[in-house]
């Protein structure tokens, strides 16, 4: 590995361990070399993510993730324009990650740009695969995987970890006039936006939320079939990360649905029993 090349790895792998609280505690069950392409990968979607969330005007964003998208073609064409570049490049050459998955994600991102609603789940769905599913994709290139249908089951489970985040974040996004949950079923539960933004908490709240639950699960269920399809070390990666995110559905539900007091967060020593309980996979022991 060259010099310049290690020092992007290097720099991804400081961003991954100072902002992917989540995840960053699974990377470290992959091999060195898969761990340091996860946080290149990771860095990537990170400053794109970031780029949206900034507190300036829309059209600035709009702009700056536009130049985000062109450095990653002229990236992948051969002109390195960022720190992060040389370690994905290498990552995307290596494990052959589609790269219509990174524009997909910057796609995705830019849904957010502009205020959001959505009236059915399809459209919420379409939304999902873009900011989550592609991540999954992605990650299954560098963990390894075997047959076809592994590719759906990566897909379901991403859509289950950002209704997960949808979830645990309603309060917040809805002060930045984000609505996630799909019209469709704020009125089928009796509630709306504007209960939503004053943060009340009745039985109709309670109900919409056990609904929501309960499809985010169903998504996990789906999802879960990818484990036997992945490489060992994958297999270990994939099953820390989904035992965190469903831990965060199990929170939510502890709460009573309480997503506005305080974000829901899986205890530090729950996170160690995951990554305990993912070892025997990692050894291919199970």
């Amino acid at each position: 590995m060259n010099a310049a090349l290690a020092r992007s790895y290097r720099y991804c792998e400081e961003v991954a361990r100072r902002e992917a609280g989540n995840f960053y505690p699974a990377f470290l069950l992959l091999p060195a070399p898969k761990r340091r392409s996860m946080c290149a990968l990771y860095t990537f979607m990170r400053i794109a993510d970031d780029l949206s969330d900034e507190p300036m005007p829309t059209p600035v964003k709009r702009e700056r993730l536009k130049t985000w998208r062109a450095g990653l073609g002229a990236a992948l064409a051969g002109s390195c324009q960022h720190e992060s570049h040389p370690a994905l490049v290498d990552t995307v050459g290596k494990y052959l990650v589609p790269a219509k998955y990174l524009e997909a994600v910057i796609d995705g991102v830019e849904m957010d740009l502009e205020p959001v609603a959505y009236q059915t789940f399809a459209d919420l769905r379409t939304y999902c695969w873009h900011v989550a599913s592609v991540v999954g994709l992605s990650c299954i290139h560098i963990w390894g995987f075997r047959s076809a249908d592994a590719i759906r089951f990566a897909e379901d489970a991403g859509i289950a970890f950002q209704l997960t985040n949808i979830l645990r974040d309603l309060g917040e996004d809805a002060g930045r006039g984000r609505v996630y949950l799909p019209r469709e079923d704020l009125d089928r539960f009796g509630y709306d936006a504007d209960r939503l933004q004053r943060h009340e908490r009745d039985d109709a709240f309670r109900s919409l939320m056990r609904f929501e639950v309960a499809r985010a699960r169903s998504y996990y269920q789906s999802g879960w079939r990818l484990v036997p399809r992945l490489a060992p070390e994958g297999r270990a990666v994939f099953l820390m990360m989904a035992r965190t995110y469903r831990g965060l559905l199990d929170e939510i539900e502890n709460r009573d649905y309480d997503v506005f007091t305080s974000r829901a967060r899986v205890p530090g020593w729950k996170k160690l029993v995951f990554a305990l309980s993912a070892l025997p996979a990692r050894l291919d022991l199970t």
